[in-house]
């Protein structure tokens, strides 16, 4: 490790195989958390390049417990997190909705580190179970349209860097690397950036994947869709900017899609989205955001992809997705 700390302190910068090499050795525990702790921090002082960002995701998904669903062309939604905002669960909430118009969505996340509540504390608050059983996975997939992967249990390495990350407390490369480690690699991706250079990074970088994906970063600085202002959006072919009009939606107030202060209340606010109780601004946050990922995977106009979505809540749809999802994992 000394050695590449003395390199990052150059400014030099790690190559695809160096990057692999070092993250390998970080996730079988050869180094110390100060180590660890002095590594991330090294690398937070600049700009990642994309081929460390595919050394560093070559090692994690080798190190990763695999499991295919290719079969159900799935989307994973997922952010980078580390944006300071203190969202309402934004995509995991925006994933039931997706998964109630009728499209099949493997979602990946882990406990929040920068936020109140990340995916997997909302989802644990509400019941849902967590798992690796393939079998269940894909049960759920066939029945709610819907998966939870847990980040810990299919990245089991991960455990060597979470009590550095909790003890620093700020966003560090896992950040970055967290929307790349889907461990069932879905065809599709929704994924949302906290900074707008990583845009052009991000579709950098998956334009040398399969994935169709559409990377987002709202303007004033959140990692998803927030209608707080203009969006940046950046697909395998194009970059362009999408304001709320776009949506058919207006634009909205930061403090309106506050995600309260504990994991209940962040729970809670879920909730009233999904049973259609909500305000009308997060609402139209999360149907903006549906939007986008219905048309990432169907290419169908903003509109009517939302009507989709739209449906899919006052339906019961999206609903019925979370409770079949819940009733599935713990069984």
């Amino acid at each position: 490790m000394k050695a590449v700390l003395n390199l990052l302190a150059e400014g030099e910068q790690l190559s695809r195989v160096e990057s692999k090499e070092v993250m390998l050795k970080l996730a079988s525990g050869e180094f110390s958390n100060e180590e660890i702790a002095a590594f991330l921090m090294a690398l937070n002082m600049r700009p990642l390049v994309v081929d460390e960002l595919l050394g560093f995701r070559d090692a994690m998904l080798e190190k990763a417990l695999q499991v295919d669903l290719s079969e159900f062309e799935s989307i994973d939604i997922v952010g980078t997190g580390g944006d300071g905002k203190n969202t309402f669960n934004i995509s995991t909430c925006t994933s039931f909705v997706v998964a109630g118009a009728g499209y099949k969505v493997a979602k990946h996340g882990s406990y929040g580190v920068s936020s109140v509540s990340g995916s997997a504390n909302v989802l644990m608050e509400l019941g849902v179970g967590f798992t690796t059983d393939k079998s269940l996975l894909k049960t759920a997939l066939e029945q709610a349209n819907i998966c939870f992967l847990h980040a810990p249990l299919f990245h089991p390495a991960m455990k060597h860097v979470v009590p550095v990350r909790k003890a620093l407390k700020v966003k560090t490369l896992f950040n970055l690397l967290g929307p790349l480690l889907n461990p069932s690699q879905p065809k599709f991706g929704m994924i949302g950036v906290y900074k707008q250079p990583l845009a052009a990074v991000y579709a950098h970088l998956l334009r040398q994947t399969n994935m169709t994906f559409n990377v987002v970063h709202a303007l004033d600085g959140y990692d998803e869709i927030a209608l707080t202002g203009d969006t940046l959006s950046v697909d395998n072919t194009q970059e362009k900017t999408l304001r709320p009009q776009d949506f058919g939606a207006d634009q909205i107030q930061p403090e309106a899609i506050f995600g309260g202060n504990t994991v209940p209340e962040a729970a809670q606010i879920f909730s009233t989205i999904l049973n259609n109780e909500a305000p009308e601004a997060p609402k139209q946050v999360v149907l903006a955001n549906a939007a986008l990922a219905i048309q990432t995977i169907t290419r169908k106009p903003l509109l009517e992809a939302k009507q989709e979505a739209l449906e899919a809540i006052n339906s019961g749809r999206a609903q019925q997705a979370l409770k079949k999802l819940i009733e599935i994992t713990n069984q």
